[in-house]
């Protein structure tokens, strides 16, 4: 039986890096390393099993059915070895490793470039990953362990659902027009004088639409949506073509001299959460949750 000291670590990189490149030249290229030393290595751990991990050919490498539970199991036992790194310099004060971060187009409650900044400068070694998506998308990524952290938009009838959250704050949405508009001269209307003018929103389904779904839907109103995007440069660009309205949150609504925004006296309001996963976070990831605290703090 063979023990674990005697298998190095490197050989299970090589031998995942083989079964998924199926090459022994990008395998070897992926691990920096000349091919006849990867193959020697592959060949060697082979005869220390005692089972061929792969079938060879002159035109292609494939795994064996033993190759396939073995590269499962060191896949496995490579995540927990980096981790296992990450956690003994973090003990050491010293954090490393890889933090992804989700974020929604319009957040607003955390200016994020300059917590990412103060961040980095404390944890120069953290790899930090962005993700700019919808909190349909955002939410379940971090249930599903794809995602650390994000910053999530929702209405304001609704929670974070099945991961850790901290309350951000709220902010009541606005109706955005065309300096052109019929509105533009006004400084607050109702959702009932929106009733007949033509959106640009988000996509149906998404929690960033939900917010002014429900808030119509509530009042008996039915609007029309002609433009769906998730780009929120686009969408505002519509209006100010002077295609559609839009409603985004007061904070997030450009000051711009083409547009104009209207405080809407029945509208809805948006909620932004940061949410993360209580099992198991990293040490980037606390580290990371401690920044937003402190900048939160500060605001």
């Amino acid at each position: 039986m063979l023990i674990m000291d005697a298998m190095e670590l490197q050989q299970f990189r090589y031998a995942v890096a083989l079964a998924e490149e199926e090459s022994f030249t990008r395998a070897a290229a992926r691990c920096f390393v000349v091919q006849s030393a990867l193959s020697h290595q592959i060949k060697r751990l082979e005869d220390e099993l005692g089972v061929s991990l792969f079938s060879r050919t002159s035109r292609r490498v494939e795994l064996t059915a033993a190759g396939t539970a073995f590269v499962s199991a060191a896949r496995v036992s490579l995540q927990y070895a980096e981790r296992a790194g990450i956690d003994a310099a973090a003990a050491a004060g010293y954090i490393r490793g890889r933090l992804s971060v989700g974020v929604i187009p319009t957040v607003t409650a955390i200016d994020v470039s300059a917590a990412l900044k103060a961040f980095r400068a404390a944890h120069p070694q953290v790899h930090i990953v962005l993700q700019v998506s919808g909190s349909d998308v955002l939410e379940p990524a971090i249930i599903r362990g794809e995602i650390d952290v994000a910053f999530l938009g929702l209405p304001e009838t609704r929670q974070p659902r099945g991961v850790a959250w901290r309350d951000l704050g709220s902010d009541p949405l606005v109706a955005v027009v065309s300096h052109e508009h019929p509105f533009a001269s006004r400084h607050e209307i109702s959702l009932s004088d929106l009733a007949s003018e033509t959106f640009a929103d988000f996509p149906t389904g998404t929690p960033a639409r939900d917010e002014s779904d429900l808030a119509f839907a509530a009042a008996g109103i039915h609007r029309e949506v002609a433009f769906e995007s998730m780009a929120t440069d686009l969408t505002i660009d519509l209006v100010r073509q002077n295609l559609a309205v839009t409603l985004l949150p007061s904070r997030y609504a450009p000051n711009h001299q083409a547009l104009v925004s209207l405080r809407i006296d029945d509208g809805p309001s948006r909620t932004e959460y940061l949410a993360w996963s209580n099992f198991n976070p990293s040490p980037a990831t606390i580290a990371f949750l401690e920044t937003i605290k402190k900048a939160q703090a500060s605001s």
